[in-house]
């Protein structure tokens, strides 16, 4: 596995010293260095990288706004020789944060974490990439992302799974407390008799009705449990 990672620092010095360090981990490919935020601003716009390092202090814009400014962001490690920019690095979400000048082994500590979370973040995406079902419909099989499920509905003993991908709902015959069971349970709830829900694609709940798609659905009593459950993702 290996990292694409750049570094913006208005501090000469502080970029060749991370050029040496960079050089030390085959695992750490070192595309470019940048010593103005909005050069390596523009960098990060047209080219995926997976690792940042960059300084708070700068003239031209601070090391904050620039990752508040992205769009995808990177893992991002901060270099400052300031203490107190700490609370606003780790609200960005920044995986470290070095402080200079930077010592060799904090510098192996921060790579580690990075590519440990790189490995579980990647990890992650592949196993929601390849969660899909089987269902058989108009007389073939066919195979369902999960998550393009936006809720699915009971007929009796038919089903009516509504997506993202398409305006017609695949139809199937099978009941609902099986097609439950297919699903992954942290991405799937019943609220009623008659529907399951996919929590990723809930607008919004008021009183007893959630809102998927473009459609209101009803929680029955049996199923109310579900709404906490929705609200608690959102803290």
């Amino acid at each position: 596995m290996t990292l694409r990672c750049i570094a913006i620092d208005d501090e000469p010095l502080a970029l060749e010293l991370i050029k040496v360090y960079a050089a030390r981990f085959p695992s750490l490919q070192l595309l470019q260095v940048f010593e103005d935020a909005l050069s390596g601003a523009e960098f990060l716009r047209q080219h995926h990288v997976d690792l940042l390092f960059i300084d708070i202090n700068m003239p031209d814009i601070s090391g904050l706004d620039l990752v508040r400014s992205l769009k995808n962001r990177p893992i991002i490690i901060f270099t400052t020789a300031y203490k107190n920019f700490a609370f606003e690095g780790f609200e960005l979400e920044a995986l470290d944060y070095l402080l200079k000048p930077i010592d060799q082994s904090r510098f192996s500590k921060a790579v580690d974490r990075a590519l440990a979370y790189h490995q579980y973040r990647t990890s992650i995406a592949n196993m929601e990439a390849e969660q899909s079902i089987y269902v058989y419909s108009e007389y073939r099989m066919i195979k369902i992302d999960v998550q393009e499920i936006i809720y699915i509905e009971s007929m009796e003993d038919y089903i009516k799974i509504h997506l993202t991908t398409q305006t017609k709902p695949v139809l199937t015959l099978m009941p609902l407390k099986k097609i439950l069971a297919k699903l992954p349970q942290e991405q799937f709830k019943r609220i009623h008799r008659s529907f399951i829900v996919g929590l990723r694609h809930i607008h919004s709940i008021q009183n007893r009705k959630i809102r998927v798609g473009t459609v209101e659905l009803p929680v029955s009593d049996t199923y109310i449990d579900v709404l906490s459950h929705w609200k608690n993702k959102l803290n």
